[in-house]
């Protein structure tokens, strides 16, 4: 199935004047879509919950006493963003070759790699193995704990392509996966889990959920004839007040994290701000308008960005 963006090597759903496409050679551009380097949100989205999880972390090590150097936080933070844009690229590949078939039918999506012909289903296994190994190698640079942490996730991150054949609810399991950062961070740190990293973990799931009930709203009428199922179709006409629970639920169990991990006033000064963001997600929301609900689900980055702020803001008041 050929159409414009095959022959022009882009993908209708992603900018066409992205770095991608100035920097790379051409026979490297399938490969930079698998992975999605022309559409760094999704790197973001998954990066945030793993900054926030190390900046909680670096709030409840206390201040002079505290046993981990700044340095040490800081070469977390590079490490977190290379295993983000590693693993991102790596899910997001695997994705494409489970639904392969599926994106063939879908107007946004038939114009990837795999639906067009660009690569084969075995090219992009081992270009999906190859960003696995990045992730491997920034994993093994951890603790013990934390490597078994993150060799746990890969469950989630397997059954998630398949959610949407057998659940109303997919993006919980993306919730599931894309969140784990959130428990990553602070094991990073301890070496462990608390009450704190838990609270956070919820908090990112319910923020996935409902982000991503935004961005299914633009396929909904194509997962309907493909009987893909999801949010956006399950919630139809009462998204707002679904969302509304939902972002509700992100703020308390935020503030449960940020209590038990000791952040100081400026940190819940910058949690109200992070509320007022997701309230005006939710006011102007119109399901039914694609490009709309583009741009408001990539409005979660500077979202993720804020709570990482308020952390470190907490962490600068405080002179750690």
């Amino acid at each position: 199935m050929s159409t414009l963006h095959d022959f022009s090597g882009r993908v209708a759903d992603a900018p066409s004047d992205n770095w991608v496409y100035r920097a790379l050679p051409r026979a490297l551009w399938p490969y930079a879509q698998l992975a999605r380097w022309d559409r760094p949100i999704g790197w973001q989205l998954l990066m945030w919950p793993c900054f926030w999880s190390s900046a909680l972390a670096a709030n409840a090590d206390m201040g002079p006493d505290g046993v981990f150097s700044l340095k040490v936080k800081l070469f977390h933070l590079f490490l977190f963003f290379i295993g983000a844009v590693a693993m991102r690229g790596a899910g997001c590949t695997y994705n494409d070759i489970v639904d392969h078939r599926i994106d063939m039918e879908v107007a946004r999506t038939r114009s990837r790699p795999l639906p067009s012909g660009r690569v084969t289903r075995l090219q992009a296994k081992i270009f999906m193995a190859l960003q696995a190994l990045v992730g491997l190698w920034v994993l093994l640079q951890f603790n013990g704990f934390t490597i078994g942490l993150g060799f746990a996730s890969l469950l989630v991150v397997a059954i998630y392509p398949f959610a949407k054949r057998f659940t109303d609810w997919p993006q919980f399991f993306l919730g599931l996966a894309f969140s784990w950062g959130a428990l990553m961070g602070w094991a990073g740190l301890f070496g462990s889990l608390s009450w704190a990293a838990l609270w956070l973990y919820g908090a990112a799931i319910a923020w996935t959920i409902g982000y991503d009930t935004i961005y299914a709203h633009q396929d909904k009428e194509d997962d309907a004839l493909i009987g893909v199922r999801s949010t956006a179709r399950l919630f139809g006409e009462n998204t707002k007040a679904w969302l509304s629970g939902l972002y509700a639920l992100t703020i308390l169990l935020l503030l449960f994290a940020f209590i038990a991990g000791h952040v100081a006033f400026l940190g819940y000064v910058g949690l109200v701000i992070v509320a007022l963001m997701l309230a005006w997600q939710v006011l102007i929301l119109d399901i039914d308008n694609p490009d709309q609900c583009m741009k408001l689900f990539k409005f979660n980055h500077p979202v993720g960005a804020m709570i990482f702020f308020a952390l470190v803001l907490s962490l600068v008041s405080q002179g750690r």
